[in-house]
């Protein structure tokens, strides 16, 4: 079995798995990191929305294989590293606005918001808010909207 290599919230990691297993699959059953969730597995509801090399992607579309042993994989477990906080400055917003009611979609939510955040470089507009596709079973956009706007103000 192939040895896949690659940095995973800033620890490089090694599992031997085929090329072919979906990301998303290593993330949670072999490495035990739970933030990205299944939902689709089509990359259509986004709940899985990660990081890989600072742009958003989803891990259940991506086969193990394709990683280089240099990319690095955030998940929303090491988002915080990244700024060197207990939370980064989106999760804090998600907090004070009260985003989540199930809470299932928030960890992809975040992700997709940090990285449009950072593609935009500050507030978004319109249309960059309708780039983000991450779907909310509970309706909570608005909410979403806000805490995204605050988040990128603390950005």
């Amino acid at each position: 079995m192939p040895t896949q290599t690659f940095v995973l919230n800033g620890q490089r990691v090694s599992v031997d798995v085929e090329d072919d297993v979906r990301l998303l699959w290593v993330l949670r059953d072999l490495l035990g990191v739970t933030g990205p969730k299944y939902g689709c597995g089509l990359e259509v509801c986004k709940a899985c929305t990660s990081h890989i090399n600072g742009k958003a992607f989803n891990p259940c579309s991506v086969p193990v294989g394709q990683l280089k042993a240099d990319d690095e994989v955030t998940t929303i477990e090491g988002l915080p590293a990244t700024v060197g906080r207990e939370l980064h400055p989106m999760q804090e917003a998600w907090l004070d606005v009260d985003v989540p009611q199930c809470g299932y979609c928030q960890p992809g939510q975040i992700m997709a918001a940090v990285a449009k955040v950072r593609q935009k470089g500050g507030a978004l507009t319109d249309a960059d808010f309708d780039e983000i596709r991450n779907i909310c079973r509970c309706g909570t956009y608005a909410r979403i909207r806000e805490a995204i706007n605050e988040g990128a103000a603390r950005m």
